[in-house]
């Protein structure tokens, strides 16, 4: 995380990769909320195609997913109308699922995670929401970070667009 946490704007997002945790800090930074996630498999990174999770200062650009319901499946940020079940997921045992919000990041440093090669926006890199039965807090995405259902809903109500996102 970011070395001196005083002079970091609050509301702002963590995430620990090494923690395998998201942690919001509203004005009242005293009392954080914290969530487990998981992060990509692959482990950090920036690069397009390396299916690693970007790190670095990035902010939420666009927030998706506004009033559908819980489990709600999204295919390029458009939601289906298919609420997650076992039975679908038998039915597309290769999806890579994104569920119920999303909350689509934009990185800020130049050259790192914004920019040719390496853009976090231009990536596709989210926070959103997973089938509950995937495991938290060991990485296994390709490159997003993935909450629970309840709580990415959760996330998503307490936040507005540009809020900023640290991830180390």
């Amino acid at each position: 995380m970011p070395s001196d946490l005083s002079s970091t704007p609050v509301p702002r997002i963590e995430i620990s990769l090494s923690e395998q945790t998201l942690t919001l800090f509203t004005q009242d930074a005293s009392n954080p909320v914290s969530f487990p996630v998981s992060t990509a498999l692959s482990g950090p990174g920036e690069n397009d195609g390396s299916g690693c999770t970007p790190t670095g200062r990035h902010y939420v650009r666009a927030m998706i997913g506004e009033g559908t319901p819980l489990n709600s499946v999204f295919v390029a940020r458009r939601p289906t109308g298919e609420v997650y079940s076992a039975e679908l997921a038998r039915q597309f045992p290769k999806r890579d699922w994104i569920l119920s919000r999303i909350l689509w990041l934009c990185g800020l440093e130049r050259g790192k995670n914004r920019g040719p090669g390496v853009d976090s926006f231009r990536r596709f890199i989210y926070i959103h929401g997973t089938p509950d039965s995937e495991p938290m807090g060991v990485p296994r995405s390709h490159g997003c970070i993935r909450m629970r259902n309840l709580d990415v809903v959760d996330l998503y109500g307490r936040l507005s667009p540009g809020i900023p996102v640290f991830i180390e």
